[in-house]
């Protein structure tokens, strides 16, 4: 017995547990930091990584990205806006807190301050990063020179992305001009124009990057080529015909999603959105078209897809619900996804739990480096869901330990890491 104890130590592991097999960091906005996690092996449970929380290097924090390896963290700070924000924290981003923080990622999940980058427009919102690990973008929800406001003409909010090519031994950022257009004094713009108010943006269809903008309910497209360049295709703005798209996410392959939270008599809960990416970076509706939403949900926010042995896997984040009974109940619906038509279909489950209640206002959601369990960011009560993912029938199920894990403030959006490399 003593043994065994003695192996268990070595490999990190407890009588209680199966050992470390993840990171997982969750942004907070109420005191601008980042809570830290070390995620179990054996049971999901989430224990606090040393020395956490730490600070968000600026205001704000809403959206983060882990560098293939594992080797840095970048943290998108939108910065003190008119609505949202505040300076407390060290503030080493701007002098309203907006940029992006780059953290080097320690061996046990520490994260240190490294230096932050400017985006070139206002109100950093989204990162995204490529497969190689060799750029950044970043969503910025005004351009440079863009017109917002009450007083603004229609489709004068743009947006734009400002890439940064990512150093391989540093992590350092640096800015990527744009080569296809040039400013009015002959030099190459900065950045790369979207459309009106963007929200969030993905990578699909091996080599494409699609905004959502919120202002026109539309998606603007860009294909991705050498350099980190981004090129505007000959399909530019996609029409989706939505109420008020929320989030866009992707699966395998070519498929995409949109969440649309507008609900209507045929479905309370809003709807989802699936296409599949064609050529020129065009978004082709899915046989069927919009699925509605389970019932009983209300106002979709995100969306995360997950490959199981037998099937694919669409989990959607609502924050709210449409039972009177019940004002606070937030929730995941679960979806199997036809590997042959791309449908979407509700996962049957025997318990009646499907959708999934988890914390108050989820926000973002991750799956864990060896794709065990699931988990919620919930910005109302500052904590994370944690659930067992059956990869063979999709369903959810509770923690065996406990599936509810208190953040720092007010948590906005997560990200997990396995190995640190």
């Amino acid at each position: 017995m003593a043994l065994v104890v003695s192996v268990a130590m070595g490999l990190g592991m407890t009588a209680c547990g199966g050992g470390t097999v993840g990171f997982m960091w969750v942004l907070g906005t109420q005191y601008n930091q980042i809570a830290g996690f070390k995620i179990d092996d054996y049971t999901g449970n989430l224990t606090n990584i040393p020395h956490e929380p730490f600070t968000s290097g600026g205001a704000n924090p809403v959206s983060l990205v882990v560098s293939p390896g594992g080797r840095y963290l970048y943290v998108v700070n939108e910065g003190v806006t008119p609505t949202s924000g505040n300076t407390s924290g060290t503030q080493q981003c701007g002098t309203n807190g907006s940029g992006v923080a780059e953290f080097s990622i320690g061996g046990d999940g520490v994260l240190t301050f490294q230096q932050c980058f400017a985006s070139q427009g206002s109100m950093p919102v989204w990162a995204q990063m490529d497969s190689t690990g060799g750029f950044l973008y970043v969503l910025d929800q005004q351009a440079p020179n863009a017109v917002c406001g009450v007083n603004a003409t229609p489709g004068s909010c743009v947006g734009d992305i400002t890439v940064f090519s990512v150093a391989n031994d540093t992590g350092r950022l640096t800015l990527v001009p744009n080569k296809q257009i040039k400013n009015a004094d002959g030099t190459q713009l900065t950045y790369f124009p979207v459309g009106n108010t963007p929200i969030m943006m993905k990578a699909a269809g091996g080599g494409c990057l699609f905004t959502v903008d919120s202002g026109d309910q539309t998606v603007f497209p860009y294909s991705i080529g050498a350099g980190g360049q981004l090129t505007l295709p000959s399909n530019t703005t996609i029409q989706t015909n939505a109420g008020r798209l929320t989030s866009i996410n992707a699966g395998s392959s070519a498929d995409v999603y949109l969440t649309d939270a507008a609900p209507d008599a045929n479905s309370p809960g809003g709807y989802i959105l699936p296409y599949t990416v064609g050529s020129g970076c065009s978004l082709n509706t899915v046989t069927g078209g919009k699925v509605a939403n389970l019932a009983q949900t209300s106002n979709p926010v995100f969306s995360m897809y997950a490959a199981g042995s037998s099937s694919n896997y669409l989990y959607v984040a609502n924050q709210s619900t449409t039972n009177s009974n019940a004002p606070a109940y937030s929730s995941i619906s679960a979806f199997s996804i036809d590997k042959t038509t791309g449908k979407l279909q509700m996962i049957a489950n025997t318990q009646g739990n499907n959708p999934y209640p988890v914390g108050s206002g989820p926000v973002c959601m991750v799956e864990d480096p060896s794709s065990q369990y699931v988990y919620t960011s919930n910005n109302v009560d500052g904590t994370v869901t944690g659930f067992s993912l059956d990869k063979s029938t999709g369903q959810l199920s509770n923690l065996r330990r406990g599936s509810k894990f208190t953040a720092t403030g007010l948590a906005t959006c997560l990200a997990v890491s396995g190995n640190v490399n």
